[in-house]
């Protein structure tokens, strides 16, 4: 078992998983406000998060924050993530032994965070929140209610921000999928932003 520290939100030591603890720098929590509504979680820090020990500083932190900008929405006023808190290898994917390892670090953020959206960025958060197979581009913007440690969420899947970098055809993508996660809690604060979910 890992130690976090007193507020329980960050993980201050951990060696369950061997090959990232060999690979990291340090552990990169999350970071933003604690009653932040949306919480955006990517898949895992690379070599600009390992280094400077926050989620999402990078070029795809970058394209991240304009994203954020363009729908009303700065950095500071939402929380963000990752599945894995530590830099895997050469950045491939963590594996499925890594996600499980940190998933109650995650789990126990989403508990204390209550986020009214959970806003995932690309395939493997995606996949590991929903627990099944997604194509994440064509499911971008979709809005599903899973059960994290018993409790419902909304969790919107959106592509990873670096997508945007490799396939321009991303970009409206992307940006769809932050529009619809700034209505969804109610960014503008007219009504209707926090009103039923279709099917719900």
């Amino acid at each position: 078992m890992g130690t976090m520290d007193d507020d329980e939100r960050c993980v201050t030591e951990c060696t369950r998983c061997p090959a990232l603890v060999d690979a990291r720098t340090q552990i990169v929590n999350g970071t933003g406000p604690e009653d932040a509504d949306l919480l955006f979680v990517g898949e895992g820090p690379g070599a600009n998060e390992d280094e400077q020990g926050e989620p999402f500083v990078g070029r795809s932190g970058t394209v991240l924050d304009d994203g954020l900008r363009n729908v009303g929405l700065a950095r500071e006023d939402v929380r963000i993530t990752n599945c894995v808190r530590c830099r895997p290898p050469e950045n491939r994917d963590p594996s499925t032994d890594e996600l499980e390892n940190c998933r109650g670090y995650l789990e126990h953020e989403i508990d204390l965070l209550d986020p009214d959206v959970i806003v995932t960025l690309g395939k493997v958060p995606s996949e590991h929140l929903l627990d099944r197979s997604v194509a994440v581009t064509k499911e971008a913007g979709s809005l599903e209610e899973v059960r994290i440690e018993g409790t419902p969420r909304r969790v919107l899947l959106c592509v990873h921000p670096a997508a945007t970098l490799y396939d321009r055809s991303q970009e409206e993508t992307f940006a769809n999928a932050l529009e619809r996660a700034a209505d969804l809690a109610d960014v503008d604060g007219s009504e209707g932003g926090q009103s039923r979910l279709d099917g719900f």
